[in-house]
């Protein structure tokens, strides 16, 4: 089947020259391509080209792959690949329920949670329900957001989904661009980019959406660092086997899924599925987690100065047949490293992470837990914890920190 897919990509254009020459080839009386002859996944595919969508110029796929309708792309048309489920056969979350945390007694003390906070409100996402919709619309703060998550990239990125005044919602396109989500705005139908929050085909192309930072940790750290943050609840009305892992051993592979999904050769300063802390705000900068764990705390620089925080205690979502069973890969925070216009020094001691100026401990959260600064919050970076193929992919020119 995929073989059969990859030629009728290979032959976009020419099948899209036809149609456009023949307008519908499935409707029309008097065909210019005898349609009784081609295989059914052919027939399948013509048939997606030209079914009418609700919005005008839709570039949902594989219409992307149309030269005609859409000249220009922000990337090769032919990456963007399908990944198996139709448009929304992961489903996100567009109503989404917010518990107490005293509700909650299905996540693991070590399982992952991604923060967010925004406009003054903290919540608390789930992986074992975000690995199974992948995207969810929400307000935070009063911020319209979007939470993302893509299991093959191992990324959480968070968008502020208003745009020109325009709020967006979000669904999964059920296509691949380098293994990585690729969503839609149900508004216009364009294709973005999950990783960096673009447009790439569509009305929006050249669109980006604002990144927020979203910090990966284990639900008993988001507790004890958030205790008034509430929480995305799983879904009751089209329930998943939550807490299951349908990845389960791909974070132990030597490579991420080739050929189909990623055809693309990127450096091997470090292993393809070596985890690393991106940070692109400035200077792309990557910082191997196997730098970072051992050191617990590093100064980097990506034209400012930050700090990245590292501790134990977070189990991995993509190893194990359960969510919370993965071995425990901890947690990391990126920070500007500043209290109320002060430049802090951080150092590891055998237990914490402490300031040099005023012997104040901190947690990979950014929150100060005892000394005089306790309770104090460091302003958070938006940074990514994710595979180095899939970060050098988006960030080719990335500066790979080696040492302290």
């Amino acid at each position: 089947m995929t073989a059969r897919i990859a030629a009728l990509a290979i032959g976009t254009a020419l099948l899209a020259t036809a149609c456009a020459d023949a307008g519908d080839p499935l409707q029309t009386t008097q065909p210019t391509t005898p349609l009784e002859y081609l295989d059914g996944p052919t027939r399948a595919f013509l048939r997606q080209m030209n079914e009418p969508r609700p919005v005008d110029n839709s570039a949902m796929p594989p219409r992307h792959w149309d030269p005609e309708r859409f000249p220009e792309t922000l990337v090769v048309r032919t990456e963007i690949v399908p990944g198996g489920p139709p448009p929304d056969g992961i489903p996100p979350i567009d109503e989404p329920v917010h518990l107490g945390q005293d509700s909650i007694d299905w996540l693991d003390e070590r399982e992952a949670v991604i923060v967010v906070s925004a406009g003054g409100e903290t919540r608390i996402y789930p992986v074992q329900v975000l690995i199974w919709h992948e995207i969810v619309n929400d307000e935070l703060g009063g911020r319209p957001v979007t939470v993302t998550y893509c299991p093959l990239c191992n990324s959480a990125v968070v968008f502020d989904r208003e745009i020109d005044g325009d709020v967006l919602d979000f669904g999964t396109s059920g296509y691949l661009y380098q293994s990585s989500l690729v969503m839609y705005d149900r508004q216009t139908e364009s294709l973005w980019t999950h990783f960096d929050g673009r447009a790439v085909v569509g009305t929006r192309i050249g669109d980006e959406l604002d990144l927020l930072p979203a910090t990966t940790m284990s639900w008993a750290d988001a507790r004890g660092a958030f205790p008034n943050a509430t929480v995305l609840g799983r879904d009751v009305v089209d329930p998943k086997p939550y807490g299951q892992n349908r990845y389960a051993g791909y974070d132990q592979s030597e490579r991420p899924l080739s050929g189909w999904f990623t055809n693309r050769e990127v450096s091997e300063d470090l292993p393809l599925m070596g985890r690393v802390v991106g940070v692109r705000r400035g200077d792309p900068v990557a910082i191997p987690l196997d730098l970072l764990r051992p050191a617990r705390v590093l100064m980097v620089d990506d034209g400012r100065p930050l700090v990245v925080f590292w501790q134990p205690g977070t189990n991995s979502p993509l190893q194990d047949d359960e969510i919370a069973g993965g071995d425990d890969i901890g947690s990391t925070g990126v920070y500007v490293p500043q209290h109320e216009g002060s430049t802090l020094t951080f150092v590891a001691t055998a237990d914490a992470i402490v300031d040099e100026q005023t012997g104040s401990s901190w947690t990979a959260a950014g929150v100060a837990v005892d000394g005089p600064l306790v309770g104090s919050r460091l302003e958070p970076v938006e940074h990514l914890d994710t595979f180095w193929f899939a970060w050098a992919t988006f960030e080719p020119a990335t500066q790979v920190v080696t040492g302290p």
